[in-house]
């Protein structure tokens, strides 16, 4: 069962060099369709409200002391989006000088290949419209395995899934919009060669 009671305070909170929040979030996405349709058409996202109920944005918040990056971000979805689910990692391969040979079973060997995992989205430096300060966000995609019916602050922000377009239009903050086009981008390549389907 998932804590129905979010964080409060800022003593465990990180900060830049300069004074600034470092701050996580996530695009929490699931697939709506099989891959046979355009990834925007088959990828939804979950948006939330603001707790001023103004425009749209995806869950984020400060990265804490005691806890690792993954898990503020698992935090961040929960408590203000009540969804859980994991943060993606993809691999990007880079061949430097591949010596490619086949055996008689099919095996095939690639030498001096540089596997890269990355799961962020990006980072993003942003100033903050209540204080004025720089922050560090820093966005991750998190595909959601289970959309919770209580969740910590669910009377202070709505929560609607969208399309990536929808998304687009409606987000207020220009890097988070850039981190949409990220994880969009990121999910075109090869959509269909592993077993993503609709949740």
């Amino acid at each position: 069962m998932a804590c129905l009671v979010a964080r409060q305070g800022r003593e465990l909170q990180r900060y830049t060099s300069t004074g600034g929040r470092v701050v996580v979030g996530c695009i929490p996405y699931k697939f709506k369709f099989q891959c046979d349709k355009p990834i925007d058409q088959a990828v939804e996202v979950l948006v939330i409200s603001s707790q001023k109920g103004h425009g749209m944005m995806f869950p984020k918040g400060g990265w804490e002391s005691d806890e690792s990056i993954h898990e503020a971000v698992c935090r961040e979805a929960l408590e203000e989006a009540g969804v859980q689910g994991h943060v993606e990692v993809s691999f990007v391969f880079t061949l430097k000088h591949a010596y490619i040979s086949f055996s008689l079973k099919g095996a095939l060997l690639i030498k001096d290949c540089c596997v890269v995992a990355q799961s962020k989205l990006g980072n993003w430096n942003y100033t903050s419209r209540r204080c004025g300060l720089t922050y560090e966000g820093m966005m991750f995609p998190l595909n959601v395995t289970e959309e919770l019916g209580q969740w910590p602050e669910m009377h202070a922000r709505k929560r609607r899934w969208v399309t990536a377009a929808e998304a687009r239009a409606g987000c207020q903050h220009v890097w988070m919009i850039e981190a949409l086009d990220s994880l969009v981008a990121r999910l075109k390549v090869p959509a269909c060669l592993d077993d993503r389907r609709a949740g």
